[in-house]
């Protein structure tokens, strides 16, 4: 028996070894940041057909290369709502997305109007269904009409009414300040990259992107019905810089999240890594929260109003209000809450700190320990 231990030894440090390098394939796997990406439009919805062009081909040839370019990073993984000349339902492109539990939704889309108008947009969820922005919406959502069961699907949504305004749940508007921040670089980059006219960053109640659970915005790379603009988009120079301008900006945007990740999310990772473990747990003059959600609603900060969570305070940062959960100087008890918070729902609350009133990043607070 003696002359087995050895090997038994052997066998069991190989079979944990086999064990370690499987769970690195996964973990490899799961890590990859998920973009998906859709083609507005297509097969019997043809889109807007200024100067004769078809917004559906244009569209998915832009998304085509987009998706491209981000699959030569080895750390993001691409879906395609559609890859070819066909129909998809609104509300199934933002499934498919919730089901790959995405990152970033962008939905690509050209642009039309009565008039020469000219330059790219980019569009984030809001209710505010006026003017211009109402105009872009009722046609986009319009696409609703094609669709078998629509009234059920999309509640008894009316396109052409103003006053159809899609309410937003807190839990949705958590992701506007993302998907603002995804919107403002892609329209940095169509100026700064692919030399076009910008028309800013846009709010509109979109049916595409109303149900996305992440960062989702809706890009209108220029104007098909302006007879100069039609033909650059129809062509694949316009289409090719459009697209790098697109992916430059969704680069940026990952790299951002990936230099911010321990201020944006301290706490979520607990689990997996004990690096601050042994550290103090309460720090004098720091008031740890947990935010919940930002929103443009001011909710009155009631238990009704947050699933039952009381102890809510909120701030106002522009035109948002940031809501928080709990007030406390013991990170293990901050640990606790954001854990108690992601039971009521709120599954993107994440851990922030604050000292003489000023916000501070988290992993400065815990990193300060060690010095």
């Amino acid at each position: 028996m003696q002359t087995k231990r050895p090997y038994i030894i052997v066998f069991l440090a190989f079979t944990f070894i086999t064990y370690l390098t499987s769970l690195n394939s996964v973990y490899a796997q799961d890590d990859k940041f998920v973009v998906v990406i859709d083609a507005g439009h297509g097969g019997d919805d043809p889109g807007n057909l200024g100067n004769g062009h078809k917004e559906k081909n244009i569209a998915l040839k832009i998304a085509l290369e987009v998706g491209k370019e981000l699959e030569s990073n080895e750390d993001i993984k691409v879906i395609y709502t559609r890859k070819k000349d066909v129909f998809i339902e609104l509300h199934e492109r933002a499934n498919i997305a919730n089901r790959a539990d995405a990152d970033l939704f962008v939905s690509i889309h050209c642009n039309a109007h009565s008039s020469q108008a000219y330059g790219t947009e980019t569009f984030v969820l809001g209710e505010k269904n006026t003017g211009r922005n109402f105009e872009v919406a009722k046609r986009e959502n319009e696409v609703i009409f094609l669709e078998e069961n629509y009234e059920e699907n999309y509640a008894g949504f009316d396109p052409s009414s103003p006053e159809s305004t899609i309410a937003i749940g807190i839990e949705q508007e958590v992701y506007v300040e993302q998907s603002i921040v995804l919107a403002r670089k892609i329209e940095d980059n169509f100026i700064g990259k692919a030399k076009r006219k910008s028309r800013g960053l846009k709010q509109a109640s979109l049916l595409v992107i109303r149900n996305t659970y992440m960062p989702s915005v809706l890009v209108e790379v220029g104007f098909l019905t302006n007879k100069r603009e039609g033909a650059y988009l129809n062509t694949k120079k316009g289409q090719s810089s459009m697209a790098k301008a697109i992916k430059n900006a969704i680069i940026a945007y990952k790299k951002e999240l990936d230099q911010n990740i321990s201020t944006n999310i301290a706490g979520l990772n607990e689990d997996i890594s004990n690096e601050y473990e042994d550290l103090p747990q309460v720090y004098s003059g720091v008031t740890f929260k947990v935010q919940i959600a930002a929103s443009s609603k001011n909710l009155a900060p009631k238990s009704y109003n947050f699933n039952g969570l009381s102890d809510i305070t909120k701030d106002k940062v522009g035109n948002l209000y940031k809501y928080y959960y709990g007030d406390t100087s013991d990170y293990s008890k901050v640990k606790q809450l954001l854990q108690e918070a992601k039971t009521k729902g709120y599954t993107s609350s994440f851990v922030v700190a604050y000292k003489n009133g000023e916000r501070i990043d988290v992993s400065d607070v815990l990193k300060s320990s060690t010095n």
